[in-house]
């Protein structure tokens, strides 16, 4: 097949949207197929000093960036006010049109759509092309806490008539599929996310790093992602004087320095990626997130094949993904007391913190990113075969 792969993010801004995007063009390339990128243009990574550029933007001499030898293509953007390392792409849906018609896509995957992903949805229908797209950022969610609730009916208008136009609509967790039914979005499927397994192992446990972090001997209890509101990590302040715990935040975002003063007693690592990350992950002893307005939330994933129980909120995707009293603990939105409760109870319980993280590690085994990304060539074929059927409706 030839898949065009439009990005709403991409590198060098990482997150769940462009490490995603990453393990589909790895499998693509694997697997035989040809597929061109389309993504806003880049800006500093995220954590990363001015003018430090991600391995994957060294442009070779031809002057033609590639991400596993495909071709990207960077349509001119602008960072987003008050997040600069997020980019808000200008390309008009003529330029999407253009280059879609040029490569001759068999399909057309859009990661994550709302600005650059709602004109490759025009584009896309414009020229009768199948196209999957991947509902993954809960945006209108997050216009209550960014100060703007009257603003969330209008993006759910905008979610609703994305997905309309669309072939079909994948959607990570239960959640988001009963929620997407609710808002009125048809023709969707569920396609979840897989999990590196030997990237993130609890063999990297490092005790010199323990040893820095909790020279006491402290339990360390850790947050992996970007520090915004929408993340809710300032509610992460209810451990702050749990007796014989370490809070450790990974992450970088535009709330770095607010969460510093708010939380003066955690050990914030800035970003961390890759094997660092790997080895962060492993060192810790739990694994906690608070954020509400997650669609499915990788980063637990992570922290199980680690070997770390998770706790979270009981909303979005960590439902799917908790086995709440087996391989963590969910918690009601908004009780932080409760949030406060689960940790206490894993951090000071050795035996029963060993038998959860043991069975959490068990729990990912099998959602290795080579059998998800399998589905989603299933999930591509359909598309077409929906396209093909339809035009062969028409012309009859």
């Amino acid at each position: 097949m030839r898949v065009l792969v439009v990005a709403e993010s991409f590198l060098p801004h990482v997150n769940g949207v462009t490490h995603s995007v990453l393990q589909v063009l790895a499998h693509l390339r694997r697997s035989g197929h040809e597929a061109l990128v389309i993504a806003p243009s880049g800006g500093t990574p995220e954590g990363a000093r001015p003018g430090e550029t991600a391995p994957a933007q060294k442009i070779p001499r031809d002057g033609v960036e590639r991400v596993e030898g495909f071709e990207v293509v960077r349509l001119p953007s602008l960072p987003l006010t008050g997040y600069a390392s997020v980019r808000v792409a200008a390309g008009t849906v003529a330029r999407l049109r253009r280059l879609m018609s040029g490569f001759g896509p068999d399909v057309v995957h859009v990661a994550s759509p709302f600005v650059l992903g709602w004109r490759a949805i025009q584009a896309a229908g414009q020229l009768g092309l199948p196209l999957v797209s991947i509902y993954q950022t809960q945006v209108p969610a997050y216009a209550g806490r960014y100060g703007v609730p009257w603003l969330e009916p209008v993006l759910w208008n905008h979610v609703r008539a994305m997905h309309q136009a669309s072939t079909v609509t994948l959607v990570p967790s239960s959640h988001s599929l009963r929620e997407l039914q609710e808002a009125g979005v048809p023709r969707l499927r569920m396609w979840r996310r897989g999990v590196d397994t030997r990237r993130f192992r609890p063999s990297l446990r490092d005790g010199a790093l323990r040893a820095r972090l909790a020279p006491a001997g402290e339990r360390l209890v850790g947050y992996v992602g970007r520090l915004a509101t929408e993340k809710q990590v300032e509610d992460l302040a209810v451990l702050a004087d749990l007796p014989g715990i370490r809070v450790v935040i990974v992450g970088s975002g535009p709330l770095k320095e607010a969460l510093r003063r708010k939380l003066p007693g955690a050990h914030f690592t800035g970003f961390l990626d890759g094997d660092e990350l790997a080895v962060m992950m492993a060192s810790l002893d739990l694994f906690v997130h608070p954020g509400e307005s997650e669609t499915f939330c990788q980063t637990i994933q992570e922290a199980m094949a680690s070997g770390l129980p998770a706790i979270a909120v009981g909303r979005g995707g960590p439902l799917d993904l908790i086995d709440s009293s087996r391989t963590g603990w969910l918690y009601r939105p908004g009780d932080l007391s409760g949030l406060r409760e689960r940790v206490a109870d894993l951090a000071h319980d050795d035996a029963k913190r060993g038998a959860f993280a043991e069975a959490a590690l068990a729990s990912v085994q099998s959602r290795s990113w080579t059998s998800v990304c399998d589905e989603l060539l299933v999930h591509y074929e359909r598309a077409i075969n929906v396209k093909t059927r339809s035009r062969h409706a028409r012309m009859a």
